[in-house]
This record gives structure tokens, sequence and C-alpha cells, in this order.
């Protein structure tokens, strides 16, 4: 789909706040006063630590929670006012890969009825055509022959071979906003290279926009183009992802790219990504 017929995402203002475990006149900010806009076809980056809350402004954005203040527009309508019609026709539009891709598949559904189920739900497939479309997708996110993996179960499936099929499902209904939360953390170090690679293929060829949300800035530096680094609910940076990996300017920003595995420490070489 060309990108001019994709609209911006913006995030206005972002304020979420939760009552504490400990006692409900506690009050706890996650999100605070955040803003930021993803244009067509554009790939943003969510960074920061655990409790940064980046998982937060993911669930706003899908619709999952509405936030205590500030607003998501998604094509002219916040999403936070959506009734049901208008909520269903963004869930199409907006589409979720998930961190755990064990627990994103039900055990009991082959990956041919996880496949189809968007299809068939969201743009009123027949069982013909969305069973060729989930041939297509296989194909598509790399799980070929098709016909091999469309009768298997999930415990069938290594774990890249999850993640592919819940790429393919949420590309299912033909959105146009992916949300990748952490899509490669709970992956081996072997596998995570190539499902980074498909999701910038994917966003390339199907002119997808992407939020990608990590604690890990050098899988941002391959899929993104823009990073916001979020510390205790702020904003603490924002800039091209090579700008902030090469030159960050904020402390905090510079703790993370100081916490990554470097090779060529005892050579004395510099320390982060190039």
């Amino acid at each position: 789909m060309p990108t001019h017929e994709i609209p911006p995402l913006e995030v206005s203002d972002l304020v979420k706040v939760y009552a504490s475990r400990r006692g409900r006149k506690q009050l706890v900010t996650a999100v605070d006063h955040v803003s930021f806009t993803i244009s067509p076809g554009a790939a943003v980056g969510l960074v920061g630590a655990s409790g940064s809350g980046k998982s937060t402004i993911a669930k706003i954005v899908t619709a999952a929670e509405r936030p205590s203040s500030g607003h998501v527009t998604f094509g002219g309508q916040k999403v936070e006012a959506l009734r049901r019609r208008g909520r269903r026709d963004y869930h199409r539009r907006v589409q979720m890969v998930f961190q755990d891709p064990y627990a994103a598949l039900n055990p009991l559904h082959t990956v041919e009825y996880a496949v189809m189920r968007p299809a068939q739900n969201f743009l009123s497939m027949s069982a013909h055509a969305a069973r060729d479309r989930v041939h297509e997708l296989l194909d598509i996110v790399g799980l070929t022959p098709s016909a091999q993996y469309a009768p298997k179960l999930p415990h069938q499936l290594s774990g890249g071979q999850h993640q592919r099929v819940v790429i393919a499902r949420a590309l299912a209904c033909d959105p146009q906003l992916l949300i990748a939360d952490e899509p490669v953390s709970m992956l081996d170090v072997s596998l995570r290279a190539d499902i980074l690679d498909l999701l910038a293929r994917l966003r390339h060829e199907r002119g997808l926009s992407l939020l990608y949300i990590t604690h890990d800035l050098l899988s941002a530096r391959v899929v993104t183009d823009e990073l916001i680094v979020l510390n205790k609910g702020q904003v603490v940076e924002t800039g091209p992802t090579k700008q902030v990996l090469r030159h960050p300017r904020h402390a905090y920003t510079k703790e993370l790219l100081a916490a990554l595995p470097n090779p060529f420490a005892h050579a004395g070489a510099a320390s982060g990504p190039t």
C-alpha cells in the first residue's frame, strides 16, 4: 500500500497514572506527558529499560487501555473516543506483534486457523479465499513450503517459526501500522537477526508504519529511522536512530549504550554501535 494512504499516528501529551499496589491512595505515573508522531511509512523505536513506560504506551496505542489524559489520534480520529464499529476498524488497521510468541498462539489451533481468523473476521473473506491468503502470508514470512506449516500446531514449531506465524497473523487483515513489543527478546540470539530483517523487509515492501518497542538499542538500529528514549515514563531524548546511537546527548541514553556488550573492549576500542 502506498505510504500516502497511511495516516500518521499522533500521540499527544499522553499521561497514564495507576493506583499503587501498596494502597489505592498512592499513585504511580507510568507515562508522563509523552508526545510523538509516526509519519506514514516511518519506523519509530521506543527504547528504555523495564519500567520506563514503553509497554504502557503500546497498550494505550492499541486501545487496550485508556489514557489518564492526552490523546492518541489515527486518521484524524481520537482512539480513546472510538465506538464499537470505529474501534473494530482501528484494530484492523493497527496490529500487534507480541513479545511472547509462545503465549500468542492458541495451542489447540493450527497455524492455518490462527492466520485465517483475522482475514475472515476483519476482511469478510470466504474460507477458500482466507485459506489462500494463509499460504500467501506464510510464504511472505519465510515459512515455506506453506503447505507443510499450515496444518501444524504451535508445539510443533520452533521459537523463530512461532514468531513468523504471529507476524503472518498480524498481516492477515492488511494493517497500516504494526506495533512490535519486544518481538525478539524471547528468541535465541541466532534467530533474532532473521526476525529483525523480516520486519524491516515487510515494512519497506508493504509500506507499513512501525512502532518498535525494545530495551535493546542494537535491535532498534536494524529496524527504525527514529528513536524515542524513555526513562521513568518521560521522553529524555529523540532523534534519528543513527544520530542518537552515535552521539547521545542525555546521560540515560549514554548509560543504555554503555551497558551494551562490546567484544572489542579488551582492545581499547570505543564502546557502542557505529
